[in-house]
């Protein structure tokens, strides 16, 4: 896959302690900083479809449960 450089400025206390944990585990930095962004970007698709499902209705586990073992799938 192609890649690109982005420019970020952060405290150097947090590019400090990047690159203390990083070293100690033996991590590429870049690597380390793509999965970190991909991560949050997975948390806010996630926090999206929470608020999308929140309204939908329930029902109760006893009726799943006797579903299912009506179904055969118990």
């Amino acid at each position: 896959m192609p890649t690109v450089q982005i420019n970020a400025r952060i405290d150097p206390r947090l590019k400090q302690a990047l690159d203390e944990f990083c070293l100690a585990r033996g991590i590429v930095m870049n690597h380390f900083i793509q999965e970190a962004i991909l991560d949050r970007l997975e948390e806010f698709e996630d926090i999206e479809d929470l608020k999308a499902i929140r309204h939908e209705p329930t029902r109760p586990l006893a009726e799943v449960l006797a579903e299912l073992k009506r179904d055969g799938a118990l």
